[in-house]
């Protein structure tokens, strides 16, 4: 059996487990941002990266998409990690709350994905972004279709 098959096979939680302990070689979001998950646990994930001036804007302020791509990501995966094998998911609905600006220095910031219910076709989850001083940068909330695949 081919190692994509064998993969899709598994639920969400144990995909993601693989893909965070190096069992994935795939290129992604966060390799190109700069960003790595911390924690994952079934309906909670955490990532942290570390803004640098490659992502701010031309005022000196980190880029609100940098932002809503860490949140987006760390909400996505709360979502993925309580996936039935055979399920995918994609982000319908993102919106994002900023409430402090970032720049290069306010790293190592924390993204925190929560899952707030999971259905048959639809999930929804909640952000939080911090800085490295604990403060909240911005807050996100999502919802995501949820398939077979």
């Amino acid at each position: 059996m081919n190692a994509l098959v064998e993969f899709a096979q598994l639920s969400g939680i144990k995909q993601l487990r693989a893909v965070f302990n190096g069992g994935w070689k795939g290129e992604g979001i966060g390799r190109t941002l700069g960003f790595q998950p911390v924690t994952v646990e079934e309906g909670f994930v955490v990532f942290e990266g570390h803004p640098d001036h490659s992502v701010c804007n031309p005022i000196g302020t980190v880029h609100g998409g940098y932002a809503a791509t860490l949140l987006d990501s760390a909400m996505g995966c709360a979502v993925h990690s309580r996936l039935k094998a055979g399920q995918g998911y994609t982000t319908l609905e993102l919106k994002v709350a900023y409430h402090k600006a970032m720049t290069d220095q306010s790293g190592p910031v924390r993204a925190e994905g929560r899952l707030i219910s999971l259905g048959r076709r639809a999930a929804f989850a909640e952000g939080k972004l911090f800085n490295k001083d604990g403060a909240l940068c911005a807050t996100a909330t999502t919802t995501c279709l949820v398939y077979s695949s």
